[in-house]
């Protein structure tokens, strides 16, 4: 990716600089000291004006350290459109420059719009959609809505993304962690996003339809904390092409109204989904093993380096815990990916992943799933099915792979497996090959009563993780989620959405439904000002606090 680049300060004569540092150390001055943090003001706050009327002229005169402050309003940003910059990932606002804290001073009010100019916040009317610059080929790129590149120890904060479209390029997602997408290589951002909303009102067809929520690739070390997001054809939020290397954090998130509320893949290590609520899509959390541009594979959750975590005292680092998982059996969605409705949790081709202590409730096919993943697209280059068991030759390639190791731990199951088909319930499992067990202990049915399994009786059968158990393919099951995903339809040739087994029967699409945002529940950062230098809208803030401070400080407004 390239930028624009302002002109350069003139330079100053060699006898000058000689006497400034003869003064400088004289009055023993570091010269090496970094610049005070300024603050810089984007609109109106309680009657204050700011500095700039556009958060990307804002960003663009940041320096390391500095802070943006967003008065309410809403934004119509378009950098990709600012005469002398082309980013080959198109996007509203563009942060590059490392150590930017980005903060609106109201959540819920403080819109970052995908929209025209002109057009009410967050518009439904097809006329007000803007779908990007077009590229070459005269076909529109679509746009992300806020974009960090590279760009290390970035906090964005407080504000709502809406209505960011897909196109021909990457684009779509409506914040966007990006630490190298498709590059096989791991950026360590260190970042966080806390008090956040991230939407789309909008649906004309699925390959327009906004893609992803909150996002992070290719990144290492971060923070979501307080977010919400709904309305994406792919996934409210993505973590993905990190392997054993996230190191993050998500909690208090919420997922709503797509087709998957979290997608994760090859996303692994430490990696931890906290306290947070998967509602009303057609597959509330997945985790998963592929073979493309999120290289490299498989998904894992070993702690690096044979480490220990101090959640689960075993060598699993990925935990899902204390979450709760429930109704999602909506497939009136927008939807780019197979998804089997129904569904609350998914691992497809996952490992060594830990789900403890949470709740599964009104899932109408099934709570819990682990599956292999068979992917059947045609690798990009340098994907070359890590970690999986190649088969075929393309066209016809297959890269399988297995589930394994994984822990479900003392979890509430209640009135899951409504739709009344055929291995329907709580808990199912398929594996393909000789491995490492899945284990299954504690886990309950609420209000008394055996949880359901398929296979049967898993719980009495598999309690320990580990060893090398046989392949159990469950036909029944494979049938079963094979019909509800559709996962081959279209993709493996002389295959449809008709292998369905006698009798199944899942939720089919009929309308695409876009709900508001919650009126209530969104909470805005309670003390916006907290650990910003002093300024007009915050001019008792007591200083700037250090970025590193800032970013591990504890409390409500911590993301922690």
């Amino acid at each position: 990716m390239t930028r624009y680049v302002g002109r350069t300060r003139p330079k100053r004569r060699g006898g000058y600089a000689v006497a400034l540092a003869i003064a400088c150390a004289a009055l023993a001055c570091a010269a090496a000291a970094p610049a005070q943090a300024r603050v810089l003001r984007v609109g109106t706050y309680k009657g204050v004006k700011g500095h700039y009327h556009s958060i990307q002229n804002a960003i663009d005169a940041a320096r390391p350290g500095d802070w943006v402050l967003v008065g309410p309003g809403d934004y119509h940003e378009r950098a990709d459109r600012v005469d002398g910059i082309r980013w080959d990932t198109p996007a509203g606002v563009v942060i590059n420059t490392p150590r930017i804290h980005l903060r609106g001073m109201q959540r819920n009010q403080v819109i970052v719009d995908g929209t025209k100019p002109g057009a009410p916040r967050c518009s439904r009317g097809a006329a007000d959609q803007d779908y990007g610059v077009k590229g070459s080929d005269g076909k529109p790129l679509g746009r992300n809505g806020i974009l960090i590149w590279k760009a290390g120890h970035v906090s964005v904060e407080n504000l709502s993304v809406c209505n960011f479209l897909s196109g021909a390029d990457s684009s779509g997602n409506e914040i966007w962690w990006n630490g190298g997408d498709g590059s096989g290589k791991i950026f360590p951002l260190h970042f966080r996003g806390a008090y956040l909303n991230a939407t789309s009102t909008y649906y004309k067809n699925d390959a327009t339809a906004a893609g992803y929520g909150i996002f992070s690739s290719n990144a290492s070390g971060g923070k979501w904390n307080w977010t919400y997001a709904s309305n994406m054809a792919d996934s409210d939020y993505y973590i993905g092409a990190c392997a054993q290397a996230c190191d993050q954090v998500v909690n208090h998130a919420h997922a709503q109204y797509s087709s998957l509320g979290y997608s994760g893949t090859n996303a692994g290590g430490r990696l931890v989904i906290k306290n947070s609520e998967f509602d009303h899509n057609s597959d509330g959390f997945d985790t998963n093993s592929q073979n493309n541009d999120d290289r490299p594979s498989p998904q894992t959750g070993l702690c690096p380096g044979g480490a220990t975590s101090p959640i689960t005292h075993t060598h699993s680092c990925w935990v899902f815990t204390h979450n709760y998982v429930h109704d999602n059996n909506n497939p009136n969605v927008p939807r780019t990916v197979p998804a089997p409705t129904g569904t609350g949790v998914s691992v497809a081709g996952g490992r060594d992943n830990t789900i403890i202590d949470n709740r599964f409730v009104h899932n109408g096919a099934w709570g819990v799933v682990f599956v292999p993943y068979p992917d059947v697209g045609n690798p990009p280059p340098g994907a070359n099915c890590q970690g999986g068991i190649q088969t075929g030759t393309p066209p016809n390639n297959v890269c399988l792979y297995d589930d394994w190791d994984n822990a479900l731990l003392h979890n509430s199951f209640k009135h899951n497996g409504s739709f009344g088909n055929d291995t329907n319930g709580d808990i199912a499992e398929i594996t393909s090959t000789a491995a490492p067990s899945n284990c299954y202990r504690g886990n309950v049915e609420a209000g008394g009563g055996q949880v359901t399994t398929s296979p049967s009786g898993l719980q009495q059968s598999k309690p320990t993780c580990g060893g090398t158990v046989p392949p159990d393919s469950n036909p029944s099951f494979f049938n079963q989620i094979a019909c509800d995903s559709a996962i081959f339809a279209g993709i493996v040739p002389g295959t449809s959405g008709s292998t369905c087994p006698p009798g199944a029967n899942y939720p089919q699409r009929t309308k695409v439904v876009m709900p508001a945002l919650p009126h209530s529940g969104l909470r805005t950062m309670p003390k916006p000002c907290r650990g910003v230098p002093a300024n007009p809208w915050c001019p008792s803030a007591g200083g700037h606090r250090g970025h590193h401070k800032h970013l591990s400080q504890q409390g409500e407004d911590s993301g922690t």
